[in-house]
């Protein structure tokens, strides 16, 4: 088994994106937008005379290209730290966002939010923010803030919800999972709709790796809540669907994508 691509910049790096156009792996930070999909700043660079003469591109910092992405990780790896402080926090914290069905179905509906929030373990928030690094910020220049905010809110929501109605009423559920795989399946159709292309079959083929592997987590690992993560993928496909229907091409795109996901949402 070949090892995982990693940034041709940023050695240390394992990365799913690649160059639309040399296909060399780049990570989120070193990715350039363009209108044939994403670049490497090789590629994106500017060229005079000698065409293989490289012009620098002025970047922005990681945390202003990707804002929201970088703050979930932060508010909720606070939340985590906060859970582990001595005395009755870490109690109270799960009993106001933990995602208790029963709580739920009699009206308390804003749990099937903040359960993102919380989570079981460090294998579990690591899990799930290494997945929000990987995932978020690439999608969040590509979308924008407003529109990659309101997707994840929806996907995290849409799977609390599937979650509540299929499961048991005593059920407890907390993680990220949903969101995270809402994340995942917008990055799915987009890939789908690039197959055509080389660096697009192999994201898609990547990420199709991944499903398998997530999925036959499900049945290995006990007390994983595949119904939020079926529920999350599902909005996300749903809402990249509806984005690339409705908003590509066209003016306010985003502000198109942030009312289709907060009306999913």
């Amino acid at each position: 088994m070949s090892d995982p691509p990693t940034c041709l910049r940023h050695p240390d790096r394992v990365t799913m994106l690649s160059c639309s156009r040399c296909g060399a792996p780049i990570c989120a930070e070193c990715m350039v937008d363009a209108a044939v999909g994403q670049l490497c700043p090789d590629c994106a660079a500017p060229r005079r005379g000698d065409r293989h003469r490289v012009v620098p591109v002025a970047r922005r910092s990681s945390f202003a290209a990707a804002p929201v992405s970088y703050s979930i990780i932060g508010i909720t790896l606070a939340v985590f730290l906060a859970s582990y402080l001595p005395g009755p926090v870490s109690e109270s914290l799960l009993r106001a966002l933990a995602q208790v069905n029963v709580l739920v179905l009699a009206g308390e509906w804003w749990r099937i939010f903040t359960a993102a929030l919380l989570h079981a373990g460090i294998t579990h928030v690591g899990f799930n923010m290494y997945a929000l690094y990987v995932f978020g910020p690439a999608l969040e220049r590509q979308v924008g803030s407003p529109a990659f905010a309101a997707l994840y809110l929806a996907c995290a929501g849409v799977g609390g919800a599937v979650s509540t109605l299929t499961g048991q009423p005593t059920q407890v559920s907390i993680g990220a999972s949903g969101a995270i795989f809402g994340l995942f399946g917008a990055w799915l159709f987009v890939s789908w709709k690039l197959r055509g292309s080389p660096a697009g079959r192999v994201m898609l083929n990547q990420l199709l790796v991944l499903l398998a592997l997530n999925v036959a987590l499900a049945f290995v690992i006990p007390r994983i809540d595949w119904r939020a993560h079926a529920g999350g993928m599902a909005a996300g496909l749903l809402i990249a669907f509806a984005w690339s229907r409705l908003a590509v091409g066209r003016p306010r795109a985003v502000l198109i994508r942030t009312v289709v996901a907060s009306a999913v949402a």
